[in-house]
């Protein structure tokens, strides 16, 4: 006879089930990462898509180490009163893990309709290499 307690692992721990009973109700006053972002891999690249709207490639900063993505900048808040404002303002940033070793030269970075696009080529050390076989 096999009994499977898999289930019970999934009840939910009582001191996390107040935190988010107890805790911010709005968006607005939950820490969510800013700008949200996808990003995909393919056999030669790295790809990163960021959700910009409103905001100017002179006011976003790009910076590339050995083994980040940083990507910086601000939103200037609208003047106005305002009744609800769901559109974060301020400074932001996001620091990306890179995984592999990129071609620094080669990366392009483009801003199209709030969408923010880099492309990140991989170093040849680590693409993939087809070996041939010779036959003796």
């Amino acid at each position: 006879m096999v009994i499977d307690y898999g289930s019970f692992y999934d009840v939910p721990r009582w001191d996390k089930l107040f935190q988010d009973f107890f805790g911010p109700t709005s968006l607005s006053q939950r820490r969510v990462a800013y700008p949200p972002l996808n990003i995909s891999e393919t056999e030669d690249a790295i790809q990163l898509r960021a959700q910009i709207p409103g905001i100017s490639m002179e006011d976003i900063e790009l910076t590339l180490t050995d083994k980040n993505l940083v990507i910086k900048g601000e939103r200037k808040a609208p003047e106005g009163k305002y009744f609800r404002q769901e559109r974060p303002a301020g400074a932001f940033q996001r620091v990306i893990t890179l995984n592999v070793p990129v071609e620094r030269d080669q990366v392009r970075a483009t801003l199209k309709d709030g969408i923010l696009a880099i492309d990140l080529p991989k170093a040849d050390s680590v693409k993939p290499k087809k070996i041939d076989i010779a036959v003796s």
